[in-house]
């Protein structure tokens, strides 16, 4: 369910504290958050934040783009590892095949091929 339209978005009290104390320095160091839930406005455009995941802290720089959404959104709680081992072997096989591998091994196939001998015949006497 979505916040009330006459509510405005939600930005935690100390995020915006913390932009208009950074509005009038030259220098702008990150503003590291744990507010993950507060809301992009138009007055975080041009800063850095460091929002953390859970773990450790993401570094985002924000831009027009992003107004509207989420801090939360651009920091991922989950790092996604793969389905199986067979799916990390067929992806580092295709890293690792070069030229020459791959004609090494497409000439191995073509070798390999068993032929029936001329004369013999599958059938039982």
């Amino acid at each position: 369910m979505s916040r009330s339209v006459w509510k405005g978005p939600f930005v935690d009290s100390s995020l915006i504290d913390k932009v208009e104390k950074l509005k009038n320095q030259t220098n702008k160091p990150p503003i590291k958050t744990w507010s993950r839930k507060s809301t992009i406005i138009p007055e975080f455009v041009g800063c850095s934040f460091l929002i953390h995941n859970g773990k450790k802290f993401i570094p985002i720089k924000i831009s027009e783009e992003m107004v509207g959404h989420k801090l939360g959104e651009f920091s991922p709680t989950r790092q996604f590892s793969g389905h199986t081992p067979a799916d990390k072997k067929a992806a580092q096989m295709a890293t690792v095949t070069t030229p020459t591998a791959a004609r090494a091994t497409k000439s191995a196939t073509t070798t390999s091929v068993i032929k029936p001998k001329e004369g013999s015949t599958d059938a039982k006497k």
